[in-house]
């Protein structure tokens, strides 16, 4: 049969190679044995019939032979069970349209893959009661005549036999039976789920009957217990799970870290809110049309911005959002009213999600917006190089270049950090809880454990870490800088430094 097998298999094509544990088993002259095994039958029913023989043998090498296929057969649902559950749909799915063989079997079995497994399992209980029943017995005949020039009593031979026999059957139905599919199924799903498509599906149909019986008495004691519905074999992966085969991808090369980090960021993107990313409003810089035309040119020649928010004195008195391009061609001394140039302003709330915020500019097509607080007041502006940074980091122009990181090391342990900078970046960077809930700056957190407005030279101190205030300006910590003093426990961290 398993040469029959191999032929099907190697007409129909597709497999690049026949797992290992297939050509051991390929490697059995079936008939060569089965031959051998009737020989012997005959011989020894011969000497039996003179009086010289022992009929039992010919019974225990047929049994051994049973056994041999019993573990075969074991290793074979054990393999099918593991890869079934191993492979995902979307490797089902690519090998059904790139038309490999038994792919389409396979596709079949997964649809069906509570009951797959129920057969399985069927297969696997009905090969080990087998194997115990005819396995054991054989080798404790076998070997029981080995021990019986030791001159050990009867009870001793029998309890040495038994021993040495269960030993064997027990190590042949781990290793070959077990283990080794179980393994080769794990790393190799895709192969092994094909290889066992055709035999599975043809055992799906031999146990149907008996299958559907323990599994609608199965679904009966799980309903008594409160248990409804399908097992979810097939459920979709949660976000936790998406992380850690990414995790265990990245460990084993398969994502280059900064595959790994882009992935992780996209994910935590979703969960950021516009207020994260704005420039805050202390920081946006104007253009007032109350100045001349001449002023306001020579302000952004200095400022390098690209999109600069028209106001009436401030941003409380917002008039619209010029572009730079588009002082092209008016003389520097122009007298010319900067309100032509205008572009209708945009707006969104602080707490919306930056997904939405980069729907906003795909929409809208205006690359800058305001952000406003509950009471609608402006309280900052985000562009789209502030959301996107935030999926693959900092993008730094000419100009950018030219200003310092919001995070600089000093030394080992020692850092330098801009009050602006969000605690979340803090806490990535320095390995710290800072635990603030209520405050999205570094220079908040500060303000909010000391419970005053900062003053150069203030001291703050967490655990693990101790924060000294190096510059201030209009009453916010311009400059700060880090010293960690020992690594602390992430619990113990988090009650301290959350004041408790």
């Amino acid at each position: 049969m398993i040469g029959i097998y191999e032929t099907i298999c190697s007409l129909v094509g597709g497999f690049p190679s026949i797992p290992p544990i297939a050509n051991l088993i390929l490697d059995i002259d079936v008939p060569t044995l089965l031959a051998t095994a009737a020989d012997s039958a005959v011989d020894t029913a011969s000497h039996a019939s003179d009086g010289h023989g022992d009929s039992s043998l010919t019974k225990n090498l047929i049994f051994l032979l049973i056994a041999a296929v019993l573990v075969v057969l074991n290793g074979f649902f054990v393999a099918a069970e593991f890869a079934l559950v191993k492979v995902r749909p979307t490797q089902i799915n690519k090998m059904v349209r790139d038309n490999l063989a038994f792919a389409k079997t396979a596709h079949w079995l997964t649809e069906r893959l509570d009951n797959a497994l129920a057969a399985c399992q069927l297969g696997i209980t009905m090969a080990s009661l087998a194997l115990g029943y005819v396995g054991e017995p054989a080798f404790f005949s076998l070997i029981k005549p080995l021990f019986e020039f030791t001159g050990m009593g009867d009870t001793a031979l029998h309890i040495v036999a038994f021993i040495i026999a269960f030993s064997i059957i027990t190590a042949l139905h781990l290793v070959v039976g077990e283990q080794a599919p179980k393994i080769y199924a794990i790393r190799e799903p895709e192969k092994m789920v094909r290889w066992c498509a055709l035999p599975m599906k043809i055992s799906y149909y031999i146990l149907y009957l008996p299958m559907y019986a323990l599994n609608w008495i199965t679904s009966l004691i799980l309903a008594k217990l409160g248990v409804h519905g399908e097992t979810g074999h097939g459920a979709p992966h949660s976000e936790e799970d998406i992380r850690a085969i990414m995790k265990e991808s990245h460990i084993f090369g398969h994502l280059t870290q900064f595959e790994h980090r882009l992935i992780n960021e996209v994910f935590e993107f979703d969960d950021m809110v516009c207020r994260y990313v704005m420039v805050p409003r202390t920081e946006v810089e104007i253009l007032d049309v109350n100045d001349p035309f001449p002023k306001l040119l020579e302000k952004a020649k200095n400022s390098k911005f690209t999109r600069y928010p028209v106001c009436d004195a401030s941003l409380d008195a917002l008039l619209g959002v010029v572009h730079t391009k588009d002082f092209l061609g008016i003389p520097p001394d122009a007298d010319f009213d900067i309100k032509t140039l205008m572009r209708e302003p945009t707006k969104v709330p602080e707490n919306m999600p930056i997904s939405d915020a980069l729907k906003h500019f795909q929409t809208t097509h205006q690359l800058l917006t305001f952000v406003i607080d509950e009471y609608g007041a402006i309280i900052g502006i985000m562009t789209l190089e502030n959301v996107l940074e935030k999926i693959v980091g900092p993008v730094d122009d000419e100009f950018d270049a030219l200003h310092q990181p919001k995070i600089r090391t000093v030394s080992e342990g020692v850092f330098i950090i801009q009050g602006r900078t969000h605690i979340i970046d803090v806490e990535k960077v320095l390995g710290l809880d800072l635990d603030q809930k209520d405050v999205d700056t570094v220079a908040g957190v500060l303000m909010s454990r000391s419970g005053k407005l900062p003053e150069k030279g203030d001291i703050v101190e967490f655990v693990g870490a101790e924060a000294e205030i190096l510059e201030v300006k209009n009453d916010h910590a311009e400059l700060i800088r880090f010293s960690i003093k020992e690594v602390p426990d992430a619990e113990e961290a988090a009650a301290n430094n959350s004041g408790h």
